[in-house]
């Protein structure tokens, strides 16, 4: 199965992560433990270790953070592998290709589980995180760090766009306990980083 770090299980859940790229993207894979069924998230690169990983860890589906470069490296190769790939609409046209259209507020269905969809946009027009119900599972693509929002010095990028989606889809809608998955380095938790939110906005990043 490769060299997988598990991130998190429970009797429900297991998240397996790996480190792929040239700027160290977390892929994580979340596997329904009853079904064996799968979900990966974020197709960022590595192809053939990534493919590997799909076929060993029963993947149905893959869904984009957002489209930045560094996070969809292999979804031609996954698609080409019968696998679905599904993005938001204002991130779609960063992608070689997609299949599916991810909306605000849906859940998405592997295995057993069930898998919310929350729009953030700020890093990227489409910015999505997706949140395992039942669990403290957060995956915040590059929207919410240890120490801070993402890079909003890109083109279509704002950073008052990013602090409002934290603020109010983040920390409004998620517990203290809650685990923030990252598109890149380690993870956090909603309790560490609420108290610092005016720290960024006086920052201005």
């Amino acid at each position: 199965m490769g060299s997988t770090i598990i991130d998190y299980q429970d009797t429900a859940v297991e998240v397996h992560r790996v480190v792929v790229g040239p700027v160290d993207n977390n892929v994580y894979i979340v596997r329904c433990r009853q079904t064996g069924d799968s979900v990966l998230i974020d197709a960022a690169n590595e192809h053939d270790r990534l493919l590997e990983l799909c076929r060993d860890l029963g993947v149905r589906q893959v869904v984009e953070t957002h489209g930045h470069w560094d996070h969809i490296q292999a979804v031609e190769a996954v698609r080409h592998a019968g696998i679905e790939v599904a993005v938001t609409q204002a991130d779609a046209n960063m992608l070689p290709a997609y299949d599916l259209i991810l909306e605000d507020e849906s859940t998405l269905q592997i295995g057993r589980l069930r898998i919310d969809t929350i729009a953030t946009p700020g890093h990227t027009p489409g910015s999505m995180c997706f949140a395992v119900e039942g669990t403290p599972l957060l995956f915040t693509g590059d929207t919410l760090f240890p120490g801070g929002p993402g890079n909003t010095t890109f083109e279509n990028a704002d950073f008052n766009t990013i602090i409002t989606s934290i603020e109010r889809r983040l920390f409004t809608g998620f517990g203290p306990d809650t685990l923030v998955l990252p598109g890149h380095g380690k993870g956090t938790t909603i309790g560490a980083e609420t108290p610092h939110l005016q720290e960024w906005v006086d920052r201005g990043w």
